[in-house]
């Protein structure tokens, strides 16, 4: 390690002091991993659409990349912690998207585009545990908090610039462009990354490991470790219960707006895209900042509490405008969890050596979470109408909330 990278604390630790260099690097490729990221939005049912595609094939390549995504997510931490450089393991997943976005772009055949949208979800199941981990290698878990801020900033201007520009870049050209500058953008996204020093990434801590640990003795039976420690499975299940209950509410919201001001209607849900991601730029680094003076708590009980708030507000049907202003306590979630969910685990797993492992395991909370969220949502508005989808959303939100308040510790050192 080099040593003007660090200054001793005490025996056997270090404080880490990275440079303004590895500290813009950082910043740099959280926004261009977004900007890739963007491009496997909802672009792809567009562009395959486009290319002649059947519903029943389009949904075939989701429902894939939806499943890899939601089974990788465990394997994919467990393969961050296993490595000994988070920089190498970003790199490959980084270019294995690219490499998809190019399949997609060149030859959009059925068995290419399905195993290029199987190897874009594995590897992003790769590629975020790795950021964390490369930004609590570099900075340490005292300054991990406002970190994640920047972090969580810099992924939101990105995915906010990204949509805007390839939305310009399908009007005025097509949707392959799309894939073509996703593919593009993998230039900056690794020069960004290589731009993070090395010496100044320490391995032990990228994995939630102290210097005085021995690597053997977080080896062994890691996966019923990490399903013993309590505080993880309790946040593993309230983030279960807020993706549940928020997934399904702006595509629901949605195909209302569409029902009712079809003329403006997307108008108003670019509107709810691009506000809330404005929202999560303006606030995260201040959230970073007050989990470090505050706690983590009061800041999770803000962000579970917009949700049911928001759910029962769509609930009473607003008139269309007043939907967007709604819309705005997703930014308010969005800002919160974005910071506060890696920053919880990074407490939870500090030495255990599994920083990435529990980072797989609240990923497949999650995933769990959203693939229900979408499919309750329907099943009730079919058969009840929206304001009781919106309402019972809003309880599963309520019960996350409650669960935060009552069983959830501080997990602050």
């Amino acid at each position: 390690m080099a040593e003007d990278t660090k200054t001793e604390v005490s025996a056997g630790e270090v404080a880490p002091r990275p440079s303004p260099r590895s500290l813009r690097g950082l910043d740099w490729f959280t926004f261009f991993v977004a900007d890739v990221q963007t491009g496997f939005g909802p672009f792809i049912s567009v562009y395959l659409t486009g290319q002649k595609w059947t519903q029943t094939d389009i949904g075939i390549v989701l429902a894939a990349g939806s499943f890899a995504s939601l089974l990788g997510q465990v394997p994919g931490g467990a393969i961050v912690d296993a490595v000994r450089s988070e920089r190498f393991a970003a790199a490959v997943a980084l270019v294995s998207i690219a490499l998809s976005a190019l399949a997609y772009a060149v030859l959009p055949f059925f068995p290419l585009v399905f195993t290029a949208s199987v190897a874009h979800s594995l590897a992003s199941c790769v590629l975020g545990p790795a950021i964390v981990a490369i930004s609590v290698g570099l900075v340490g878990h005292k300054g991990i908090s406002e970190r994640l801020g920047r972090n969580a900033r810099f992924a939101s201007l990105g995915n906010g610039i990204a949509a805007a520009a390839m939305g310009a870049c399908a009007y005025f050209f097509s949707t392959r462009v799309i894939f073509l500058v996703t593919f593009v953008l993998l230039m900056p996204a690794l020069i960004s990354l290589y731009t993070i020093s090395k010496d100044e990434i320490d391995p032990d801590r990228a994995h939630g490991m102290s210097q005085r640990q021995k690597p053997e003795h977080t080896r062994q039976g890691d996966l019923r470790r990490m399903l013993k420690n309590r505080p993880l499975i309790i946040f593993a299940i309230c983030a279960t219960l807020f993706h549940f209950a928020n997934a399904a509410m702006l595509p629901l919201m949605g195909s209302i707006l569409t029902m009712r001001a079809s003329s403006t209607a997307p108008a108003l849900i670019a509107a709810c895209i691009v506000l809330p991601q404005l929202e999560v730029a303006l606030l995260s680094p201040t959230v970073g900042r007050y989990a470090e003076r505050w706690g983590r708590r009061p800041l999770l009980l803000i962000g579970f509490a917009a949700l049911p708030l928001r759910g029962l507000l769509f609930a009473s049907a607003p008139p269309p405008f007043l939907l967007v202003a709604v819309q705005l306590l997703d930014g308010v979630s969005a800002a919160v969890l974005g910071v506060l969910v890696p920053l919880v685990i990074v407490d939870l797993t500090r030495e255990t050596g599994r920083l990435n492992l529990a980072q797989g395991i609240i990923g497949a909370a999650v995933g769990i979470g959203a693939t229900l969220s979408t499919a309750f949502a329907g099943y009730i508005t079919d058969h009840d109408g929206s304001r009781v989808a919106f309402a019972a959303l809003a309880a599963i939100a309520g019960g996350g909330l409650l669960m935060v308040a009552t069983l959830m510790p501080e997990t602050r050192p």
